[in-house]
């Protein structure tokens, strides 16, 4: 059992930054890849980023491809979502997961093996 925790969300103006972070409990997590889902209300949860085990790929959603960054510190057991030129729709409740080992590139929300427990965006206009 892998326990996932995010920080680092909070409330920003439009045109802002934030960085969210994903601690993991074991260091299994180093093997893994790990990805970002978001959810906003009354929306079903939908993929925004994900990245491999060593760093060297990364996948992102459309809507945010060129303004976030998702990347990994192993060391730390520490994965990273760079959020920069946030928009109001941006706003929803960020979640750090563990894809499946069998699971599609990117990821869907039935691939996930492990999730945290969220932490909420919330952007201004």
């Amino acid at each position: 059992q892998v326990q996932l925790v995010e920080s680092g969300g909070g409330l920003v103006q439009a045109g802002g930054s934030l960085r969210l972070s994903c601690a993991a409990s074991d260091r299994s997590f180093t093997n893994s890849r790990v990805a970002w889902f978001r959810q906003a209300p009354g929306k079903e949860r939908e993929f925004v980023a994900v990245i491999t085990w060593n760093g060297i790929s990364t996948k992102y959603a459309d809507s945010v491809r060129g303004r976030f960054t998702i990347s990994r510190d192993n060391a730390k057991n520490t994965v990273y979502l760079q959020m920069n030129s946030l928009k109001p729709e941006d706003t929803a409740v960020y979640y750090c997961a563990v894809p499946s080992y069998r699971s599609m590139w990117p990821p869907s929300r039935d691939g996930i093996d492990f999730w945290g427990q969220g932490t909420q965006v919330t952007v201004s206009s």
